[in-house]
Formats: structure tokens, C-alpha cells, sequence
């Protein structure tokens, strides 16, 4: 059974998952990468979602406050083994839920042109495509999101 579990950054299974996410994105984008890696820092996110298989990892997901009533999705990964059985789904259900409850009433995200897939669950989930914001201005591997939240 998956269960969710609401911590923060310093979660050591989460900082475990963050490392297998950050080596696939470097399978996929090469040293495109790169100049990503510098907005994925962990220090500013308060907020995590760690997916457990009974006790075992399995995926991550987490949020950080962008603007007063905005929060940014980011960190979302899945173990190879168990993506397409709905933990993802699970994860941003969970984010969403635990951003209403702190008042916030939109989330956004930035995923990329490698990625459709998760593009896919976004766009399943709610998420619209939105300009792109902020430092992935004119960043043509990215796709930025976005959602109202429910209060």
C-alpha cells in the first residue's frame, strides 16, 4: 500500500530520491542540465512528500512559496520501477492539498521538453500551460504550468 508522508528537506529518503531524480534529468538533458541544477536547491523547501511502497521509498515530491498566494511544485520524481501505478497523481494530490491548507491559491511548475510524461500528469491533473516564468523565460527546452488550487 502507498501512503504519503508530509516532512521537509532534510528527510534523508527524500534527499535519496532527490539524488536518483537529479541523475536521470542528467540522462535526459546531458549538461543541458546544468543550468537548471542552480533553481533545484534544496535549502529554500520547507515542504516535501515522500511516497513509501509499505516502509521502501518510492517517490517525491515538494513545494516552495514563489509568491503570496503561489506556491512552485518542484522535486517530482517516481522510482522507474513503480511509475504508472498513480504515485505521482498521489504526490501532487497531497502538495495541492497541503498548500490549500496554508492558504495558497495557485500552484505553478516548470517540467521540460524531455519530460512528456509529466507533462501528461500535469495536464491530467488540472495544469494548464502558462508563459514561463521567471528565470525559464526563453528557455525553449521549458513548459511551465500552472493550477487554482481549491480552498
Amino acid at each position: 500500500m502507498i501512503t504519503f508522508v508530509r516532512t521537509n528537506s532534510e528527510d534523508a529518503d527524500f534527499r535519496k530520491l532527490v539524488e536518483q531524480l537529479d541523475q536521470e534529468l542528467y540522462e535526459r538533458y546531458g549538461t543541458e542540465q546544468d543550468f537548471f541544477a542552480q533553481f533545484n536547491t534544496l535549502n529554500a523547501i520547507q515542504h516535501v512528500v515522500v511516497a513509501y511502497d509499505d516502509s521502501i521509498p518510492v517517490g517525491c515530491g515538494a513545494f516552495k512559496v514563489y509568491a503570496e498566494d503561489t506556491v512552485e511544485i518542484k522535486r517530482m520524481f517516481v522510482t522507474k520501477a513503480l511509475r504508472g501505478h498513480g504515485i505521482a497523481a498521489g504526490l501532487l494530490k497531497t502538495l495541492e492539498q497541503w498548500a490549500s491548507e496554508l492558504k495558497y491559491t495557485e500552484a505553478i511548475l516548470e517540467t521540460g521538453t524531455g519530460q512528456p510524461e509529466a507533462v501528461a500528469l500535469y495536464q491530467k491533473t488540472g495544469y494548464t500551460i502558462m508563459e514561463n516564468y521567471g528565470q525559464y523565460a526563453g528557455i525553449a527546452e521549458s513548459i511551465c504550468m500552472r493550477k487554482t488550487l481549491k480552498k
